[in-house]
C-alpha cells in the first residue's frame, strides 16, 4: 500500500520546520514555507522522487531563499531594530537541542548575525553546521558547483567568527543569571543590577511600530539601568516575568493580565549579561503563544 502524501509529509515536517526557520529567523513564515512544500509534495509525481527527505529539504530551502530576497527590502522599512521571532525550545519543537552548539544554532543571537549573510550564504551555513550536509549535498540543493559552496561556507563563517565571541555559560549557570536579573528587577535592586551587566551591555527592544519601544538600541550600562528604573516604577506591579527556555536559552517571558507581551533572550560575555533582546511586536509572539496554549 502507498503511504498518503500527508504522513509521508509529516514524518519530515519538525526537520522541515528546524530547516525553515534557521533560514528565515521567523516562526510564522517557516510554517507558510513548509505548507508550501506539502502542496507541492502533494502534487508531485511520488514515483520520480527516490528521496522525499532530501527532496523536501531543496523545495525548503529553495523556498526559503525567495522569502529571504523579499524579506531584506521589507526589514529596510521596519520600524525600530528587528530581531527573529523567539521560539521556546523546551518542547522540542526545534529538535534536540543537548550539546551548546546546538543550542547556540537557534540562539536569537546567532540569528541575529546570520542577517549579514546573503541569503545563499545563509543556505550554505545552515545546512552545513544544523543539519551536517556535506558541500556536494549542498552544491545538489543549491544547484552551485561544489568549490563555489565551499567559498560561501568559508566566507560565511569569516563573517560571522569576526564578531563578538557567543560563547554562553552552561545552561544551569544561565539560569542562576536569569533568575538574579529577575529577583533584581522585581526588587528594584539597581546596584544587583549593575553587578549583572556588562559596562558596554546593549538593551534592543522590537516592537515593530505595534507597541511602544525604544526606536534604538540603548548602549552601556548607565542607560540601560535608568531605563530598567523607569521600567520598574511604571509597570513593575502590573508585569509579571517568569522563566522560560527560549532559543536554546535561559529567558524569561512577560505577561499582564495573563497575556504574553514580551519575550526576553539574553546573551553573556564573561559570566554578565552583554545582550538583551526583548521581542514586543504581537505578531511576532504568536506562535509562542500557541505554544504556551494562552493568550
Amino acid at each position: 500500500m502507498t503511504t498518503a502524501p500527508a504522513d509521508e509529509f509529516e514524518a519530515h515536517r519538525p526537520r522541515l520546520f528546524g530547516l525553515a526557520y534557521r533560514m528565515l529567523g521567523s516562526a510564522h513564515e517557516a510554517e507558510d514555507t513548509v505548507q508550501d512544500a506539502y502542496l507541492r509534495f502533494s502534487g508531485a509525481d511520488r514515483t520520480q522522487i527516490e528521496q522525499p527527505g532530501a527532496w523536501l529539504a531543496k523545495v525548503v530551502t529553495n523556498l526559503c531563499l525567495t522569502r529571504l530576497t523579499s524579506a531584506r527590502a521589507r526589514r529596510e522599512t521596519y520600524v525600530g531594530p528587528w530581531l527573529p521571532e523567539p521560539v521556546v525550545t523546551s518542547d522540542g519543537t526545534l529538535g534536540p537541542l543537548e550539546s551548546a552548539e546546538q543550542r547556540e544554532a537557534v540562539s536569537l543571537a546567532l540569528l541575529v548575525l546570520l542577517e549579514r549573510l546573503t541569503p545563499t550564504e545563509r543556505a550554505v551555513y545552515v545546512l552545513r553546521e544544523a543539519f551536517g550536509y556535506g558541500h556536494r549535498e549542498i552544491a545538489e540543493v543549491l544547484e552551485l558547483g561544489e568549490a563555489n559552496c565551499r567559498q560561501l561556507y568559508r566566507r560565511a563563517v569569516q563573517r560571522i567568527e569576526t564578531a563578538e565571541s557567543r560563547f554562553a555559560p552552561p545552561p544551569e549557570r544561565q539560569r542562576e543569571l536569569v533568575a538574579s536579573f529577575l529577583s533584581a528587577a522585581r526588587e528594584g535592586d539597581l546596584a544587583g543590577l549593575e553587578r549583572l551587566l556588562a559596562e558596554d551591555v546593549v538593551w534592543w527592544s522590537d516592537g515593530g511600530g505595534k507597541v511602544s519601544t525604544a526606536l534604538r538600541p540603548l548602549v552601556g550600562r548607565e542607560k540601560v539601568l535608568r531605563f530598567l528604573a523607569g521600567v520598574t516604577r511604571k509597570y513593575g506591579a502590573a508585569w509579571e516575568m517568569t522563566g522560560a527556555e527560549i532559543n536554546g536559552t535561559s529567558g524569561l517571558l512577560v505577561r499582564a493580565d495573563g497575556a504574553l507581551l514580551g519575550v526576553i533572550e539574553f546573551e553573556y560575555r564573561d559570566e554578565r549579561i552583554a545582550h538583551v533582546r526583548i521581542v514586543m511586536n504581537p505578531e511576532k509572539l504568536d506562535f509562542v503563544r500557541r505554544q504556551l496554549g494562552r493568550p
